[in-house]
């Protein structure tokens, strides 16, 4: 009778540690750069200089403007 009641416990004791959530870290504390200063390779869109936010900026505008259904239609 002793044997069940330590096996029950043992048991609640497993199944409630399961249930546990371990933390997550991530692998630096470094934060991510900005997405204007981009790659720097020959295959970025034309006009646009790494590094440089209006120019990002602009490019955005344009391909904004590119998928805009109004002026599509006229």
């Amino acid at each position: 009778m002793r044997s069940v009641g330590l096996i029950s416990m043992a048991l609640l004791t497993l199944l409630v540690s399961a249930c546990s959530e371990k933390p997550q870290f991530l692998g630096s504390n470094k934060s991510d750069a900005a997405a204007y200063t981009g790659a720097k390779n020959p295959y970025v869109e034309k006009g646009w200089n790494a590094g440089d936010k209006t120019s990002w900026e602009m490019q955005l505008r344009a391909r904004a403007q590119n998928q805009n259904e109004y002026t599509k239609t006229e």
